[in-house]
């Protein structure tokens, strides 16, 4: 094992790319679209940082409810009937506030079958098409997302006793942030395709 591993690093350093490299390589395709930058990369990367400590605080907050809820069982004459329902909601929050930057960093699921042939300006073509379908998607959910949240003003939660509208209200917030970057996708992909030039200087 430590030779195979030392036989690795010697091809690599002599700059001949092992077939691992290749695979993560070929899977970094639809990352390699050049973000903007200047003020607005450092607006969008405020944003960024915001959304990914919130989300982190609520997948934090799963963890100590359900950390709370396992002492509870083991060590109260009762159980704690609210964390299960709390750590629900907290999870559903964690995914609508993470969805945008799994749109940034191109970390859907998706089956990568042709992306590996695409130069410069079709990545950044198919960046712009698949950010304009889930943006379009997402707008048009928003309205009836708030119709959604709406009706939660007249219901409370089971144990918590939380009016359901903050809870439903995690719909609005999931589309939104989902049509905030697409828009920077889309906006990112278009200047990729008319300054292929700059893309080129990225991605070599």
């Amino acid at each position: 094992m430590d030779s195979r591993r030392g036989q690795e690093q010697n091809v690599e350093g002599a700059g001949v790319e092992t077939p691992d490299r290749q695979v993560i390589d070929e899977l970094d395709v639809l990352s390699s679209v050049p973000k903007l930058g200047g003020t607005f990369g450092r607006v969008i990367g405020w944003f960024d940082t915001l959304f990914a400590w919130l989300a982190t605080l609520a997948l934090v907050g799963i963890a100590g409810t359900v950390i709370l809820q396992i002492v509870g069982r083991l060590a109260l004459p009762f159980a704690i009937s609210w964390t299960e329902e709390l750590s629900r909601y907290l999870f559903i929050y964690m995914v609508a506030l993470a969805a945008g930057l799994v749109i940034r960093h191109q970390r859907n699921v998706s089956v990568e079958l042709f992306h590996h042939w695409l130069g410069p300006r079709g990545r950044a073509g198919y960046q712009v098409l698949i950010c304009l379908l889930v943006g379009s998607f997402a707008a048009i959910s928003i309205p009836y997302a708030w119709v959604y949240a709406e009706n939660g003003a007249w219901q409370t939660s089971p144990t918590l006793r939380v009016p359901m509208i903050y809870v439903f209200f995690s719909t609005v917030v999931l589309f939104s942030v989902v049509v905030f970057y697409s828009v920077i996708g889309f906006i990112e992909g278009v200047v990729a395709m008319r300054h292929p030039s700059v893309t080129d200087r990225e991605t070599s």
